[in-house]
């Protein structure tokens, strides 16, 4: 394929319009690196005659590599697949030829499991090569999976400029004390969008490790500096149920990919009480929507008529629809999956209901639990489960029945600081709340406490049916 001359900075000219203007660093857990250093040489800078117009799989080891490999491939691949940790063998080859990659960069050892003819080039990440032509003009596809989270991942194509549409000029810049980090991994949506406002805002950021635990990494947020962290409602339960939340102090604290709902907010609140505190609606497909920043869930029914710069909101079929200059170009090496219907609305498959002045997320479309005929979201479900004061979270997901179909049942995971009588008594009385939040179709048929509930690695509780 030939490369196509782009128009809009490549991500090192952003870097290099920065360079000098901040002491940005790039933290891994062992290793550091200035952001401006990175625009003028870097680990692949000697391979960019090779690697200029290919479509490029980029498996790197760790979230160090990767952000390094983002920097040297931008304007230079026409295409750039960002692999997740957590890609399979056979995730990879279907990739693969979907996206028709024509190489692999990697750090440590080659991918085993790498087709045949698709060229290897290693890389190592703590030796970096100086540019020898500065010249940035092609236009790189980023392309990312998306979460799988009701069905198998697709890939998604975006621009640069799309993907930093949300990014306000030179935010970060505005204040030589901004520390990004999330506790999402940058080779997805939600964490390259954190890697990306550090970039082009000129902060610092620090990248999570995989495997850290979550103790460990807020007190190395914390000794760092973090100003502004950000993660799914998944990830900050955890890092308040770790006890050391208190390690950091963060004047900003953001939280996306799942519902965030009143009961922690209000936790994070409590744990963060000078920090300004807000949810943001994004998707791989739909790119970010919206903000909300009043400490409370769902979002204001006024967002359909104006939710912010290019985006527009619409519901219809109670799912909620978004339009905007962010959104993904397209599914890659899926010509026939619209991902836009023909006005150009994604349909993101998450169910709303309006009450009163005000719009609440019920969970997705796809994840629904039928339950004699009427249908359940798991998370609306949860939502009344973790606003008892005894529970830190919760996963509700459905168990067959010979009479209903499906049975409604939920795992919970107590909150260690509760003070309770008995397990018998609180779950009745977890039970009882129940009762008076929801209709009894939905109201849980049996309850387990449980020690911790799995996270994925796309910072997502890990739905399975039982």
């Amino acid at each position: 394929m030939k490369p196509r001359r782009g128009s809009g900075a490549s991500l090192r000219a952003h870097l290099e319009a920065r360079r000098g203007a901040l002491p940005a660093t790039l933290f891994s857990r062992d290793h550091q690196a200035g952001l401006g250093e990175l625009a003028h040489a870097g680990p692949l800078a000697d391979r960019a005659q090779r690697l200029t117009g290919a479509r490029v799989m980029v498996l790197a080891s760790d979230q160090y590599a990767a952000a390094q490999a983002m920097i040297d491939l931008d304007g230079v691949a026409t295409r750039m697949v960002l692999c997740p940790p957590d890609l399979t063998a056979d995730q990879f080859a279907q990739a693969v030829e979907l996206s028709g990659a024509d190489a692999v960069v990697f750090d440590g050892e080659a991918p085993a499991f790498a087709p045949a003819g698709l060229e290897p080039i290693a890389f190592d990440p703590l030796v970096r090569f100086e540019r020898q032509d500065t010249d940035i003009g092609w236009r790189t596809e980023w392309v990312m999976f998306t979460s799988g989270t009701t069905g198998a991942p697709k890939l998604v194509a975006h621009d640069l400029r799309g993907l930093v549409g949300a990014i306000p000029p030179a935010a970060a810049a505005r204040d030589e004390g901004v520390v990004w980090s999330t506790f999402y991994d940058i080779r997805r949506y939600g964490g390259l969008q954190i890697f990306l406002r550090a970039v082009v805002g000129g902060a610092s950021m620090i990248l999570s490790q995989e495997g850290e635990a979550p103790a460990d990494f807020l007190h190395r947020l914390g000794r760092l500096g973090v100003t502004n962290l950000s993660g799914t409602p998944s990830h900050w339960r955890r890092a308040l149920m770790s006890g050391e939340a208190h390690a950091i102090a963060p004047r900003v604290v953001r939280l996306s990919g799942e519902i965030a709902d009143q009961a922690i907010l209000d936790a994070l609140a409590g744990a963060f009480p000078d920090a300004s505190i807000g949810h943001a609606y994004a998707s791989t497909e739909a790119g970010v929507g919206f903000e909300v920043r009043d400490r409370r869930e769902g979002f204001p029914v006024d967002f359909l008529d104006y939710a912010g710069g290019c985006v527009e909101l619409a519901v219809a079929e109670g799912t909620l629809r978004v339009r905007s200059g962010r959104t993904a170009g397209s599914y890659v090496g899926m010509p026939n999956l619209a991902l836009c219907d023909p006005e150009g609305f994604v349909d993101t498959g998450d169910l709303v209901e309006r009450r009163g002045d005000r719009f609440y997320f019920i969970g997705r479309r796809g994840g629904l639990i039928n339950v004699g005929g009427l249908k359940v979201a798991p998370e609306e479900v949860e939502a009344a489960i973790n606003r008892h004061p005894a529970v830190s979270m919760s996963l509700v997901r459905g168990r067959r029945s010979p009479i209903t179909g499906a049975i409604v049942v939920a795992d919970v995971v107590i909150d260690p600081k509760a003070s309770y009588r008995d397990e018998v008594s609180l779950r009745a009385s977890i039970l009882a709340a129940c009762r008076k939040a929801l209709p009894a179709h939905k109201t849980p048929a049996a309850l387990r406490f449980v020690p911790a509930l799995e996270v994925g690695a796309n910072g997502k509780a890990v739905r399975v049916d039982g």
